[in-house]
């Protein structure tokens, strides 16, 4: 029983855990969420704003873990973003940066063709 149980939540994990195949749109989209959460942060300022900044931080973990995967690089900068004044930093940005780095490394970046329009390829029998 325990061992079922524990065969279990390791292949749950490694479902999860494991990078999922990134597209353009999902790196951008990436990209988009981290650029728009460090720029809220540096408006907002040091203060935070009575938590606002701990609610962006969280969203932006979800959201980011939801468009390029879970990496463990996300977890120290949730919590960095907690101590006064690292939040003036661009750390969700950075932290997209370097996942999206490490998964191009990995092979699990699905490149677009530039030109992505249909292509219809008809050879000639006769030249009139």
């Amino acid at each position: 029983m325990f061992f079922e149980l524990s065969a279990s939540i390791r292949r749950y994990f490694a479902h999860h855990l494991m990078p999922r195949r990134l597209t353009p749109s999902s790196i951008r989209m990436a990209y988009a969420v981290a650029v728009a959460v460090d720029l809220a942060q540096v408006l907002l300022g040091p203060l935070g704003w009575a938590g606002i900044d701990e609610v962006l931080d969280a969203g932006a973990m979800y959201v980011v873990s939801r468009l390029i995967g879970f990496h463990p690089l996300l977890l120290p900068t949730f919590v960095l973003e907690f101590v006064p004044f690292t939040d003036m930093l661009p750390t969700w940005t950075a932290c997209v940066a370097l996942v999206i780095r490490m998964r191009k490394r990995q092979g699990v970046v699905s490149e677009e063709p530039r030109d992505s329009t249909p292509v219809i390829d008809v050879k000639a029998d006769r030249v009139e």
